[in-house]
C-alpha cells in the first residue's frame, strides 16, 4: 500500500426521484432515522457507513449510485487515478464542514468518488 491508500468505502450516495418515499424505504431498510434531513439531501449513518439520498441526482447529475472511498489526501489520490487513466468528472470541492469530495470516471465510464474529511 502507498501513503495515499484509501480508508475504504464509507459513503454511498443514491439518486432518488421522490425523496420522501425513498427516505421511508431507506429508514426501514437501515433501521435508523436520518442524521441529515433537508430538501436537498437525506443522510443515514448505519453500521459505519453513510448512505445519502440525493433528489433527482443533485447538481452532479447522478444517474446511478456513487461510492465514495475515504482518503487522507484527495488531490494526491486524484493525481494517482488520473495518471492511471481515470478522468476527473467533478473536481475536489468543499461540501461543508471542511469535507472535500470529487468524482472521476474509470476507463469504462463508471463514476467513482473520493472523500476527504478535514
Amino acid at each position: 500500500m502507498t501513503d495515499s491508500s484509501t480508508q475504504g468505502i464509507k459513503t454511498v450516495l443514491h439518486p432518488v426521484s421522490d425523496l420522501a418515499k425513498a427516505k421511508a424505504v431507506y429508514a426501514a431498510l437501515l433501521g435508523v432515522e436520518p442524521v441529515a434531513d433537508a430538501p436537498y439531501y437525506v443522510g443515514f449513518d448505519a453500521a459505519g457507513q453513510h448512505i445519502g439520498l440525493v433528489p433527482r441526482g443533485g447538481p452532479q447529475d447522478m444517474a446511478s449510485p456513487v461510492t465514495y472511498w475515504h482518503v487522507a489526501d484527495i488531490e494526491a489520490k486524484l493525481a494517482e487515478v488520473t495518471a492511471a487513466g481515470a478522468t476527473v468528472k467533478e473536481p475536489a470541492h468543499d461540501v461543508g464542514g471542511g469535507r472535500l469530495v470529487a468524482t472521476f470516471t474509470d476507463p469504462d465510464g463508471n463514476v467513482l468518488g473520493v472523500l476527504q474529511d478535514s
